[in-house]
């Protein structure tokens, strides 16, 4: 799930990379806002089918569900390659976040349901490290095919998108073989790789953390009385803020490096350890938040280290040190996204509750692509002053509404110390903050 997911976030942000290649001058993207309404048009598609998708998910079986999307993806990431004129980059961007949509939520989704409250962040860390390392050594592949440049006739930014498309679609091969499904179903599959005893003592630990392992239906009125929970919304603001510091580096940082003067080469080359140094640092502080049993502490501190970073970019008056900012901001960036999703899963009880509550979340993480990918404005490149205290400002958010939440949840959990409630309707349970 990881490698397939990783593969999505390249097909997602390779138009930065093929916008250095070539594209920007052949479809003519360096004409008004054109760049600007490709990014955008992903994250409409992207936030409308994220709940709809987690949904079929049950239905269809993960492994069914989940290729597909992958091998749709892929094939539409595929098609960019041959577009002829720059609307054609904007409908396949269109199709892409139509169909990677589901397969985010989708995975967190099933993540959530295999492990307890405190295994579940260095679980969703580990995944989404693998996304981050390979979107670092993304910036390296997309330069190694630019050397493609003239092949049959196509231009490098081309093959960038043509050689995405088909490892997408091997990928998609690969997830129907080896992805697994939800505890429930995963024995009556046909290739169980669990014994029926295996799973009960599974459920059986999922029962005395949450008591959630048995698949509860949804229905209308339970989606109404789920849509209704504040907590939910606050949560999907949350994601809201951290992908908003998340896509405006995945878009902009090859081109905010290529306005310090470096060539094509050196651009890319220099995307990368950013990304691969924060790896470690993301699998750290999931390992210590899982460990402490607290999520909010652990937010905070990742949201400073992100106005930090996009600081040290906006005002430091040499290129090494701004080239530093990145490396600080792309790790608070980045360590925040399992940190959030963890602390929404620690809170809700119920498979139905949580197949809405993270498709909703990460719908909203669309809207964060859509503020981060307008916020950066053509006419103030190199600088993007403007975008970088926009998406500070977002960081800003985050920390205040952490703080909130936190405040609410230790009212709640003292009020049932006290055995005024009974939260989440299960005896014992308390909130994480």
């Amino acid at each position: 799930m990881a490698a397939c997911y990783a593969i999505s976030a390249i097909d997602r942000i390779n138009i930065s990379a093929a916008r250095i290649a070539g594209m920007n001058e052949e479809l003519a993207f360096n004409i008004g806002d054109r760049y600007s309404i490709a990014l955008l048009v992903f994250f409409i598609t992207y936030f409308i089918f994220e709940i709809p998708s987690n949904m079929v998910l049950r239905k269809a079986g993960a492994a069914n569900w989940l290729s597909f999307l992958c091998l749709s993806w892929g094939l539409v990431t595929l098609g960019a390659g041959f577009a002829k004129k720059w609307t054609d980059i904007v409908v396949c961007r269109l199709l892409l976040g139509l169909l990677e949509a589901g397969f985010f939520p989708g995975c967190v989704y099933l993540i959530s349901c295999w492990y307890t409250r405190y295994e579940v962040q260095k679980r969703l860390a580990t995944f989404y490290g693998i996304n981050i390392l390979a979107n670092g050594f993304g910036s390296i592949l997309a330069y190694g095919i630019m050397q493609l440049n003239g092949k049959a006739g196509y231009l490098g930014w081309r093959w960038i998108f043509i050689i995405n498309g088909l490892m997408t679609v091997v990928l998609a091969s690969l997830g129907r073989i080896l992805i697994v499904d939800f505890p429930d179903k995963v024995y009556q599959s046909r290739r169980p790789f669990l014994k029926p005893h295996e799973v009960k003592a599974i459920r059986d630990k999922l029962d005395r953390d949450r008591a959630d392992a048995e698949y509860d239906e949804m229905n209308l009125k339970k989606f109404i009385r789920l849509c209704a929970k504040w907590e939910l919304w606050v949560f999907a603001m949350h994601f809201f803020a951290v992908t908003t510091i998340v896509y405006a580096l995945a878009f902009f940082i090859p081109i905010i490096l290529q306005g310090f003067g470096y060539t094509t080469g050196m651009v890319f080359l220099m995307s990368a350890p950013p990304a691969v140094a924060a790896v470690p640092w993301v699998l750290f502080v999931s390992w210590a938040a899982d460990k402490s049993k607290m999520r909010a502490p652990f937010i905070i501190m990742q949201a400073v280290l992100g106005i930090t970073g996009l600081m040290i970019v906006a005002y430091s008056a040499k290129n090494g040190a701004r080239y530093f900012g990145i490396f600080v901001g792309l790790a608070g960036a980045n360590a925040n996204i399992p940190c959030v999703l963890a602390w929404q899963a620690n809170n809700i009880r119920g498979q139905s509750s949580r197949m809405v509550a993270s498709g909703l979340q990460i719908a909203f993480g669309a809207i964060g692509g859509i503020y981060g990918s307008t916020t950066f404005m053509e006419r103030e490149a190199p600088l993007y002053r403007t975008g970088l205290w926009a998406v500070s400002g977002c960081q800003f958010y985050l920390i205040t509404a952490t703080c909130c939440m936190t405040l609410h949840y230790w009212r709640r959990n003292k009020k049932a110390d006290r055995g005024e409630v009974i939260i989440e309707e299960m005896e014992g349970f308390r909130y994480t903050y």
